[in-house]
């Protein structure tokens, strides 16, 4: 995540953060609020770091000055109840980011034109709102703010890295267990006609881990996934990361990192 950062902040021409200070940051607040961390099972601590430039000047230029804070915040189980495969439409209409631009980096502006869409297909009963490449409107990029995975033949796809696509930290996660767990994981372009023949699909981010897709809707079109509930590699993957999270699973990737109290 402080990697990351860094790379966003280069790509905004905004000074990048240090990973020991970010680091450093995250543990001081995570142990100054750590009254606030739910049991285990009952919960999580959000951890959201964040860069913003401000200062006396109104034209378009880089900030003269820039803030880096972390804000925690305790947060309920994301599926309440389990774990649940959610219904999305894909658009032809919006998209989220184009070639050449910042589709790559975490940015909040990133966010923001998603805001409609993403309303839009809500009222329509969706849970979100799946991103096509603005080139060509063929290939599907994100899930609202999520990354995207099918699964077909028992070998996971999941779009490439472009420069139009988040590289998830999550998303890094979920290929690195895949592999060690023996399934082919292929990073390419993925055609919405291909997603949509696929055996599973999911998408994948900070607050849900892993979301199971049930169905997807292009146009007039609507194909289900099994009997629409979370399929079976789709589970085990969602299982065995949320093991190592909680420390159920061992850790044979070094990814925990102990915050001293």
């Amino acid at each position: 995540n402080a990697r990351r950062m860094q790379r966003g902040a280069d790509r905004l021409k905004m000074p990048p953060v240090p990973e020991s200070i970010f680091i450093d940051a995250v543990e001081q607040v995570v142990q100054a609020n750590i009254d606030w961390l739910p049991p285990m099972g009952r919960g999580a601590m959000y951890v959201r770091p964040l860069l913003m430039g401000s200062g006396p000047v109104l034209g378009v230029a880089p900030a003269p000055s820039y803030s880096f804070m972390i804000y925690v915040t305790p947060v309920g189980p994301y599926f309440k109840g389990g774990m649940r495969a959610i219904e999305l439409l894909i658009s032809d209409e919006f998209h989220r980011a184009a070639p050449g631009g910042s589709g790559g980096v975490k940015a909040i502006g990133n966010y923001a034109p998603g805001m409609m869409p993403s309303k839009m297909a809500k009222a329509q009963g969706y849970a979100e709102v799946i991103y096509l490449d603005a080139r060509t409107s063929t290939y599907i990029e994100e899930v609202g703010a999520a990354n995207f995975f099918c699964i077909k033949d028992k070998v996971l796809y999941t779009p490439e890295l472009t420069g139009t696509i988040l590289p998830g930290i999550t998303r890094d996660s979920i290929i690195a267990l895949a592999r060690h767990m023996g399934y082919e994981v292929v990073e390419e372009k993925v055609s919405a006609e291909f997603a949509m023949s696929a055996d599973e699909a999911f998408c994948c981010g900070t607050a849900a881990v892993i979301s199971p897709i049930g169905s997807i809707t292009h146009g007039d079109t609507k194909v289900t996934y099994g009997d629409g509930t979370p399929g079976r590699i789709t589970t085990t993957l969602y299982d065995k990361l949320t093991g190592i999270q909680n420390e159920t699973e061992e850790d044979i990737f070094g990814w925990l990192h102990e915050v001293p109290l």
